[in-house]
């Protein structure tokens, strides 16, 4: 099996891919919300000019849980 994702342009081409699931020949599937977490990340990301270490991570993991015990 192969998956592929398509942009329907035309309404029309939505309705012949319905007519094809109809046919058993193609399954459509719901986009999951994780792509749209997956874009939002992208986007985040792509906006960042500076590169996180590894350091700076455990440093700042660190710092949440201490403060979540603390409580």
């Amino acid at each position: 099996m192969e998956t592929i994702q398509i942009d329907i342009l035309n309404p029309k081409a939505k309705k012949l891919l319905r007519d094809l699931a109809d046919l058993n020949l193609i399954k459509i599937n719901k986009q999951k919300k994780k792509s749209d977490f997956s874009s939002l990340l992208q986007k985040l990301r792509s906006k960042s000019t500076d590169e996180i270490s590894l350091d700076e991570i455990t440093d700042e993991v660190e710092q949440v849980r201490k403060e979540r015990y603390e409580k």
